[in-house]
């Protein structure tokens, strides 16, 4: 009986011996891991996996899933698989927003980014921009071509209005602007029927990777911060990964598929806006919230005026180039843009030669009206000719010189007169204007 005890406590020490849990690599990273756990709820495994990996962790990420499942009492989701298209056939594009917290200033803020992705490859090129205009997205396209070194036959769009203006019998109505840009890089536009986003999976998927991979787990001290860090994170994490449905990394595949891009024009599309503005009280034209200045002598003319996404150019209504700024950032508080500093803020008014000069371009009525105009109000008459041809802007020159002419007639001498007679009796013209491509 003893012997058979002895060989029952021989027999239980052994055993747990062996059934003792053993040492796994992962163990002295669980702090670490428990901290972004913590910090970081919906942090993936593979984010996870990188974080330690830095830190010196030589093991598995199937045992890191392994952990992470006790931990979390769930299991990572299902990958989706898309259809396959051929190399250099198809590319998407697509925007998505998300509200970011930036270390500097503590602020939290809608930060917008543009994706495209080469379809077969799976190579992504992401770009922090500030809205989604027509110009933005024409931008970033020519920015993705550069970055790819070429362009894809078709690229696919969600039901953006940057793109698409309207469907009718099932089909898409291309917005003009976008068509003459398809045409200029020779591919063929295409867009998602409305309502059905799984359409565009190959682009909504990377930017769940985006969200999961990049913004999670990591932090930003401002946007020019952000767009650095996923500058590297393009090239050194999203283009070297392991794609899930491809088993391959997309810079591998990018090589294969690299032949099949069609190539780059000799020159971009010109993405500049043109439009016309008047040139208001203070010598300036107002351009997105913003004031530049107009060399004097333009007080109420309507000047055509270019904007690319840097830079504004001014032109004389006989199309000499007057005056040509780099763009106001947004949030600047200096809302005039070329002024000098010895220059007030307030209104200024135009030499009364000037003025007379340009008003003598109207015929013999109007200049013996600012004759007389001169002679009854000695003292404010500047303010009247400054108001008188400011009307020039609004209304046609022969009902404005029929309103002065009535005015000379009956004595009066004040340019509200001349307004409220022309604005019963006159149409306003609609002011010469081109708008910015429709959004």
């Amino acid at each position: 009986m003893v012997r058979n005890q002895k060989n029952r406590e021989t027999e239980n020490a052994a055993l747990e011996a062996t059934t003792q849990k053993r040492a796994s690599k992962l163990d002295p990273y669980k702090d670490i891991i428990q901290g972004l756990l913590e910090k970081h709820a919906d942090i993936t495994n593979e984010r996870v996996y990188e974080i330690i990996q830095g830190k010196g962790y030589q093991g598995k990420i199937t045992t890191l899933r392994d952990f992470l499942v006790e931990v979390r009492g769930k299991k990572a989701g299902e990958p989706i698989f898309c259809v396959e298209t051929a190399p250099g056939q198809r590319g998407s594009h697509d925007w998505s927003e998300y509200n970011i917290s930036y270390t500097q200033d503590g602020v939290r803020e809608k930060t917008i980014f543009f994706s495209f992705i080469l379809n077969y490859s799976r190579r992504q090129y992401i770009e922090l921009v500030d809205d989604k205009t027509q110009m933005t997205l024409l931008n970033c396209l020519i920015n993705t071509f550069v970055y790819l070194d070429g362009v894809t036959q078709e690229i696919k769009s969600d039901n953006q209005k940057t793109c698409v203006d309207k469907w009718e019998l099932g089909k898409p109505v291309f917005n003009k602007t976008f068509l003459e840009f398809a045409t200029h890089y020779h591919f063929a536009p295409l867009t998602i029927h409305p309502g059905k986003p799984r359409e565009n999976l190959k682009i909504e998927r990377p930017f769940y990777y985006l969200e999961t991979n990049f913004l999670n787990g990591r932090t930003f001290k401002n946007k020019q911060d952000l767009a650095q860090q996923l500058q590297q994170w393009l090239l050194y994490y999203n283009d070297t990964r392991t794609h899930r449905t491809t088993m391959q990394r997309p810079i591998d595949l990018y090589q294969k598929e690299m032949p099949y891009l069609q190539p780059l024009p000799r020159v971009h599309y010109d993405t500049g806006q043109f439009a016309y503005r008047v040139v208001n009280n203070e010598s300036a034209i107002e351009w997105n919230g913003y004031f530049y200045m107009v060399p004097r002598g333009y007080l109420h003319e309507t000047c055509p005026v270019r904007a690319t996404s840097t830079e504004l150019i001014i032109y004389s209504p006989q199309f000499a180039k007057l005056k040509q700024y780099t763009l106001a950032p947004k949030g600047s508080n200096d809302k005039y843009i070329g002024r000098h500093k010895n220059e007030s803020g307030t209104a200024t008014s135009p030499n009364p030669l000037e003025l007379i000069e340009r008003l003598d371009t109207l015929g013999t009525i109007v200049q013996g009206y600012v004759r007389e105009l001169k002679a009854h109000r000695p003292s404010d008459y500047p303010n009247h000719l400054q108001h008188i041809l400011s009307l020039k802007v609004q209304y046609y020159t022969d009902d404005l010189i029929i309103a002065i002419r009535r005015a000379s007639e009956y004595k009066i001498y004040d340019a509200s007169s001349i307004e409220n007679f022309l604005s019963v009796n006159a149409q306003k013209k609609n002011e010469v204007n081109i708008p910015p491509k429709p959004y």
